[in-house]
């Protein structure tokens, strides 16, 4: 038999840990000499004390670890255990880093408030178009929840397109609505402009619409990612409300460069706004 401090060392393990495990009848001595009170571990009992270790640092309960550890899991069940959980920390691990990323974003867009001037934002018609067009859902306008739906939309329709033997005949574009559903959610319509020769009628495997000209629209062009589009989108505002204007929808994106770095793109925003 090992001694308590043996035990510990081969399991890598605090003595004050032992002590706690046996004390919640998690990890009990195989014997505790009655005159002494000695702990006493039999090496078969590190089987159990590693699986305990191991559910514990999966982040299961102390309460969750016996009710596992008493039903008998297995090694393979162990690992298939410790597989879900790293999936779920990679996942949560993705998650901060992108949360990380939107607050970064969103600071930076704080230190260069009022630097973009307003005089950036030029006022213009935007003509009709003829487009293709595939919708999806977004829970909010909040970048996280966006770049999700955009993406595989546009690649989607871009599928589509090509196996329709479609052509591009201009920059591609993205339009926001509200759903209606009141739960602040968004319709995501991404489009790609085609020849006025494609039939709206036709079964094409995505909508073929044609967008009407907004006769007044405030613009202003992004240069870099979307995910850091924040400060132009508030000099749009900014420039609205001290032009006297108001806005009357979502700004429209229009993807004028998209090389593969998206710190490189350059993407029009077009805001439809009227007097007063």
């Amino acid at each position: 038999m090992l001694n308590i401090g043996d035990f510990a060392k081969h399991g890598r393990v605090s003595v004050r840990m032992l002590r706690h495990y046996d004390a919640i009848g998690l990890l009990r001595p195989a014997r505790v000499d009655p005159v002494s009170g000695y702990r006493c571990y039999e090496a078969a009992q590190l089987a159990r004390l590693n699986r305990l270790i191991a559910l514990k640092e999966l982040g299961f309960t102390l309460q969750q670890v016996r009710a596992v550890l008493d039903e008998e899991v297995d090694t393979a069940e162990l690992r298939g255990m410790l597989r879900l959980r790293r999936a779920e920390l990679a996942a949560a691990m993705a998650a901060d880093a992108e949360r990380l990323a939107r607050v970064e974003a969103r600071l930076r867009t704080i230190e260069s408030e009022g630097t973009m001037s307003t005089q950036d934002v030029v006022v213009k018609r935007v003509p009709s178009v003829r487009v293709a067009e595939l919708t999806g859902v977004a829970a909010s306008y909040e970048p996280q929840d966006i770049g999700p739906v955009i993406g595989p939309l546009f690649e989607e329709l871009c599928g589509r397109l090509a196996a329709a033997g479609i052509a591009h005949t201009g920059p591609s574009v993205a339009r926001y609505e509200d759903t209606g559903d009141g739960d602040g959610s968004v319709l995501i319509r991404v489009a790609v402009p085609v020849s006025t020769a494609v039939d709206p009628a036709g079964e094409h495997g995505f909508a073929v619409v044609d967008l009407p000209a907004v006769e007044e629209a405030a613009t202003v062009v992004h240069r870099g990612s979307m995910d850091e589009s924040l400060g132009s989108v508030q000099a749009l505002a900014r420039f609205i409300e001290e032009s006297g204007y108001r806005s009357t929808g979502y700004a429209r994106e229009v993807y004028l460069e998209c090389p593969e770095e998206e710190a490189d793109w350059v993407t029009e925003l077009q805001e439809p706004v009227a007097r007063g």
